[in-house]
């Protein structure tokens, strides 16, 4: 694994600067290349525990496997009736927000050769039970605010901190699917 922090003119940020730029004019010249298709397979382990399995994707014209595959634990802690066997589905959305934008700022710093040394971000998000509870239909279910924030390390002006923050904002698809949202498709079938 290289280091995150390494530096030489092709690898900045941990980001191979000419696989990047191979990839966008790969992509120019093909943009069906550009289609992904993620997935995860879930089980209901009982009560509140959850286990999704993420092992396959298509992507750049093909199936594909990860090296490895994922497993990962949903649960709830047992304030809200759970047993705690893993972070809940909105720390796990959480955490995707401040992943995706962190890689969105890095790769992004990488390709205008911005060397990153750290970066830390912290996220809060507020819920309201009485919405996914229906005690309140005027309560959202959802989050009714997400914060992030990010402490960058980099030999940068502030501003042009700012503009990686910026930056990471702007091009994450996470923070767009969140904020702009998405058509979800929601099927049913028996399980024989």
């Amino acid at each position: 694994m290289a280091n995150k922090t390494e530096t030489t003119p092709s690898l900045i940020n941990g980001v191979d600067r000419d696989k990047l730029f191979g990839t966008i004019d790969q992509i120019k010249g093909r943009p069906e290349l550009a289609k992904f298709k993620f997935e995860i397979r879930n089980d209901w382990q009982g009560a509140a525990h959850n286990r999704s399995t993420i092992q396959t994707f298509f992507g750049a014209g093909t199936n594909l496997e990860h090296a490895v595959k994922f497993e990962v634990d949903a649960d709830e802690p047992a304030i809200l009736l759970g047993q705690d066997q893993g972070p809940s589905a909105g720390e796990y959305l959480l955490h995707a927000l401040a992943a995706c934008v962190t890689t969105t700022m890095v790769y992004h710093a990488a390709a205008r050769g911005i060397a990153i040394e750290e970066v830390e971000s912290s996220v809060e998000g507020d819920v309201d039970l009485r919405g996914f509870l229906g005690i309140d239909e005027k309560v959202r279910k959802g989050f009714q605010e997400i914060r992030l924030n990010f402490r960058i390390k980099a030999d940068v002006p502030d501003e042009q901190l700012q503009q990686l923050c910026l930056i990471g904002q702007q091009y994450s698809a996470i923070l767009d699917s969140i904020s702009n949202g998405v058509p979800v498709k929601v099927t049913a079938e028996r399980l024989a």
